[in-house]
């Protein structure tokens, strides 16, 4: 299937924007894409005909509503693939859901001595959680390390596992270099001593098919708003019999069953894990995020976007002071560069002046860029509604600015 670019664009009211009196050019993507009119209109249909809470009222808007968020919990179990929907756990975002999973998990099954594997490579959200459980019980957090081009290094992998290993969190692609990691790979090793594994999903779930029950990992999550929905909006994913197993959350109304002052049950999962009143309307809206993607495919967008990276990185490597940073084998489109000589923030204010927007810093990810021995970065990363003309533009522009202190 060949996508029309310029169709899909026209569903992004967005980009039909000048920024410095230049069209914009969005590459920011890997931080957060932008939002199709279909899930716009979801989200102002259900305020202006739906709005009600869910779950608990008899009236017809409280019905509409609850049904129509059900719906999208059914759309991100066939998302996943998970095998039902009770193991859908609607979250704030993939910083919840980590969260979620390291307080309530991690404080009734880990313990002084046990140990927990994150990579070099993770988000701040997949190394502070469990640095403040390492911190509270005793445990000990290990680190998977990287070679020069980004990628795992998976014998060193093999030597940190142990039978004290009681959770792998591990990042499924870097937000900040576009590494795809071998999760399968590290899930099948990591059960083999008895450890649970949970997936950081956020940039991988919008370009990779996800099928967490041929993965068998014990615990999913990923962000809405990267997949082209709405922000404040997470979906974490765990196995029934695990999730049964974990203490709740938070506590409130709809995660109880029973509530007296002398105790409280609590209600089965998902809703266990679901305390107060949800992101109703944004939930609602998801449902068209996930038709978009569904209706291009997975392989169409992916294709798509490789054909990008590779245009982008054709036209830039005889670039004099371009140093790309991160070139895994196996990588989503995220390219993350220095220009010698020049501060990432410096660069990224020359590109905003052109109308191209890109992403400057640390992208969250410290440990790595200590790694790498360098501050941070420039990340142009691409999306399904950008085009080989826009790349085109983006690498005329680093020529320019490159040209400023290396000629």
């Amino acid at each position: 299937m060949t996508l029309n670019i310029q169709h899909i664009r026209e569903e992004f009211p967005v980009l039909d924007q000048e920024v410095n009196g230049r069209p914009l050019i969005y590459m920011d993507n890997a931080a957060t894409t932008q939002k199709p009119k279909k899930v716009l209109e979801a989200l102002s249909a259900y305020y202006t005909h739906d709005n009600s809470n869910i779950h608990r009222g008899a009236h017809t808007l409280a019905d509409r509503a609850t049904r129509s968020f059900e719906k999208t919990r059914t759309y991100c179990k066939e998302f996943l693939h998970s095998a039902e929907e009770e193991e859908i756990i609607f979250t704030k975002g993939t910083t919840e859901g980590i969260n979620l999973v390291a307080a309530t998990y991690g404080r009734k099954f880990i313990g002084k001595g046990d140990e927990i594997i994150i990579s070099t490579l993770e988000h701040h959200s997949n190394i502070v959680p469990w640095q403040m459980l390492c911190e509270e019980t005793g445990a000990t957090l290990k680190i998977i390390p990287i070679n020069d081009k980004g990628e795992l290094i998976m014998e060193e992998f093999d030597k940190l596992l142990s039978e004290k290993t009681k959770m792998v969190a591990v990042v499924h692609a870097s937000n900040a270099l576009g590494t795809i990691n071998p999760v399968k790979e590290i899930i099948d090793k990591s059960h083999k001593v008895g450890a649970k594994v949970l997936i950081d999903g956020a940039q991988s779930s919008a370009h990779l098919d996800i099928d967490v029950q041929a993965l068998d990992c014990d615990f999913f999550v990923m962000s809405a708003h990267k997949i082209y929905g709405p922000t404040g909006l997470g979906v974490l994913y765990g196995k029934r019999e695990v999730l049964e197993a974990m203490p709740p959350y938070q506590g409130g109304g709809e995660m109880i069953k029973e509530v007296t002052f002398e105790k409280t049950t609590f209600n089965e999962i998902p809703f266990k894990f679901e305390a107060g009143t949800p992101n109703i309307g944004d939930v609602i809206a998801f449902q068209m995020a996930l038709e978009f993607v569904n209706k291009l495919g997975k392989t169409n967008i992916r294709k798509h976007e490789e054909d990008l990276l590779h245009h982008a990185e054709h036209q830039l490597k005889d670039i004099k002071g371009f140093i790309p940073v991160g070139t895994a084998d196996q990588k989503l489109s995220v390219l993350s560069f220095l220009i010698k000589d020049m501060h990432p923030f410096d660069v990224g204010m020359m590109l905003d002046a052109a109308g191209i927007a890109v992403r400057t810093g640390h992208h969250c990810t410290q440990p790595l860029m200590n790694r790498f021995n360098i501050e941070g970065t420039v990340r142009a990363s691409f999306s399904v509604y950008n085009t080989k003309e826009e790349v085109d533009k983006l690498c005329e522009s680093v020529r320019k600015i490159a040209k400023l202190k290396n000629k």
